[in-house]
């Protein structure tokens, strides 16, 4: 019997590694089979490409690589992950928590694509190449963390400052971190994703309390 996949989704900033490894660190201690994983996978050699695009080394910003060929980017280093860090684990009935998922790809390429129909075939194509032609396992469930923009630019900022680390190109543009946000909501709605808000009248909620909402939407899988 397989296990079930979950994904916490979320834009930049909006604390995803901080509430994947909160839940992975429950379920451990209720004793099941878990394991955690995370994209861009970037330990991996199939993540080159994810890496040059996101330093800018194909352009200086997102736009300029269209959906198609930056999907495939990430797709492959899903795969190469799947294939040799996860696919037996979860084919023999373990629980797979991941940081990302192709459902990034739906929001951070779609958000490329203005005209509306052109988004759907997008969308539509991203499916059948990850999940049906590449055999990439269907989510059973994603989490949506809903950071509001003006809050999670602060905390890539402070992150950035922190770690001392350089912003991506993703990171560097806050007008394409809206623009994503908004597609984040849409994309919600549209495939029926779990939405935990992180925020309540203008201020952050708690890790703690974001963290019991997230594990409320996974419980039936359990």
């Amino acid at each position: 019997m397989k296990g079930k996949l979950i994904i916490i989704e979320a834009g930049d900033g909006s604390g995803k590694a901080t509430q994947t490894k909160l839940l992975y660190d429950r379920l451990v201690r209720m004793g099941k089979s878990v394991m955690k994983v995370e994209y861009p996978d970037y330990e991996s050699e199939a993540c080159a490409p994810v890496k040059m695009y996101l330093r800018g080394e194909f352009g200086g910003h997102a736009d300029d690589v269209n959906a198609y060929a930056a999907s495939l980017f990430f797709a492959v280093d899903r795969y190469a992950s799947y294939r040799k860090k996860w696919k037996k684990a979860y084919e023999e009935g373990t629980i797979i928590l991941a940081d990302r998922y192709t459902t990034s790809n739906m929001v951070h390429q779609a958000v490329k694509i203005k005209d509306e129909t052109e988004q759907e075939n997008f969308l539509h194509w991203l499916w059948d190449t990850e999940f049906t032609k590449m055999g990439l396992p269907v989510p059973d469930k994603v989490i949506f963390l809903n950071m509001p923009p003006y809050l999670s630019d602060k905390l890539i900022e402070n992150r950035a400052k922190k770690t001392n680390t350089a912003k991506d190109i993703h990171e560097k543009d806050t007008a394409y971190l809206a623009r994503c946000h908004m597609v984040y909501e849409q994309m919600a709605q549209k495939y029926d994703w779990d939405i935990v808000d992180c925020a309540k009248d203008g201020a952050l909620r708690s890790i703690e309390d974001i963290h019991e909402d997230v594990f409320s939407a996974i419980k039936m899988y359990l």
